[in-house]
């Protein structure tokens, strides 16, 4: 008996089926924190209410800078707990290998931040009246072994029945609070490396319109951060973010804009994956990364770069890798950290 497709459940995929990065930046904005009020000047609370109590821990990541990669809160001089979730719909037709993907996506976040995840639980939702839960137990296997390989413990979790399929994880991790990668610290003169190849997103909607498997896209997806990320840390980056939903572009300009500086991109040295040109080429590019384009345009100079290139470079990747503010040996620098110019992005070549 032939498995279903779990594409064809779903009306996104990955990372692409994300909210618009203008609207969740809109969203982002409206949870800042207020000011706080002085010392006995804060408003009575509405009968029945509690009390406000101030949170124990400083609070060393947050919204500030249009939000991290995750949430730290310091714990001492030499932890800060590191929080984060992550989950979508499948971007894979073989149920395992969605688990390992989403898995690996959600534990990047830690690793986005220079931390070590310690404890997962599940995020899933299932249509249990039209797919059969031997798929979910498949997925859920996935995601386990994934979070095993990374040294993070998996631990129960929640589920709720819905019409679309989907999976991810809450993870909690470690990082010293001295040694964090976050967006805001790109400094100028510093090389800018990417750990991973683009084209995960035209190669995942080319699967979903067609079932073709792509093995390398595959592999790239399930493929841990950590081992960049320790890199980074050992080499004294301080800045980085994973790259995701919002494509290459995007996490540029949050990057560039969180650190007030300008981000330069060499096209031709950004990597990318085998069959991802053809993919643009033949018209299998998903509207996350549309969005994305029409998102970041208006803060990036673009030059005389084509529109197939400028639709890879805002890819909405799926469990993408580490764009860092500094270089690491054996990943490609595709640019460099430039005082801030006439626009947060600049795309050469």
């Amino acid at each position: 008996m032939t498995e279903p497709r779990l594409t064809r459940y779903a009306s996104g995929g990955g990372c692409a089926c994300k909210i618009p990065p203008g609207e969740l930046d809109a969203l982002v904005a409206a949870l800042a924190p207020a000011p706080t009020a002085p010392p006995g000047t804060r408003p009575e609370p509405r009968p029945g209410t509690p009390l406000p109590v101030d949170p124990p821990g400083e609070l060393l990541v947050g919204l500030d800078g249009g939000g991290d990669d995750a949430a730290v809160v310091r714990l001492d001089a030499e932890r800060a707990l590191v929080t984060t979730a992550d989950f979508f719909t499948p971007v894979v037709d073989d149920p395992y290998d969605w688990g390992r993907i989403a898995a690996a996506n959600a534990l990047s976040d830690v690793y986005a931040m220079g931390g070590t995840p310690w404890a997962a639980v599940n995020l899933l939702a299932w249509p249990r009246e039209t797919l059969p839960m031997e798929l979910a137990a498949e997925v859920l296997r996935g995601g386990r072994d994934v979070a095993h390989a990374a040294g993070c413990q998996v631990s129960g979790g929640h589920s709720v029945t819905a019409p679309e399929p989907t999976y991810g994880m809450s993870v909690v991790g470690l990082v010293h609070p001295d040694r964090m990668l976050r967006l805001d610290a790109a400094v100028p003169g510093t090389p800018l490396t990417l750990t991973k190849p683009l084209g995960t997103g035209v190669l995942n909607a080319r699967h979903k319109a067609t079932g073709t498997v792509f093995p390398e896209a595959v592999a790239v997806m399930t493929t841990l951060n950590r081992d960049a990320s320790l890199a980074a840390v050992a080499a004294g980056v301080r800045a980085g973010t994973d790259v995701t939903g919002f494509g290459l572009l995007g996490h540029a300009y949050k990057l560039a804009r969180a650190s007030g500086v300008t981000v330069a991109i060499e096209a031709a040295a950004v990597p990318l994956l085998a069959d991802a040109r053809t993919a643009v080429a033949d018209g299998f590019v998903s509207g996350g990364s549309r969005r994305n384009l029409e998102w970041v345009a208006p803060h990036v100079e673009f030059g005389a770069l084509p529109e197939a290139g400028r639709l890879l470079l805002a890819d909405a990747q799926t469990s993408g890798g580490l764009l860092l503010a500094g270089e690491i040996p054996g990943h490609p620098v595709i640019g460099e950290v430039l005082p801030r110019g006439t626009a947060p992005v600049v795309v050469r070549g």
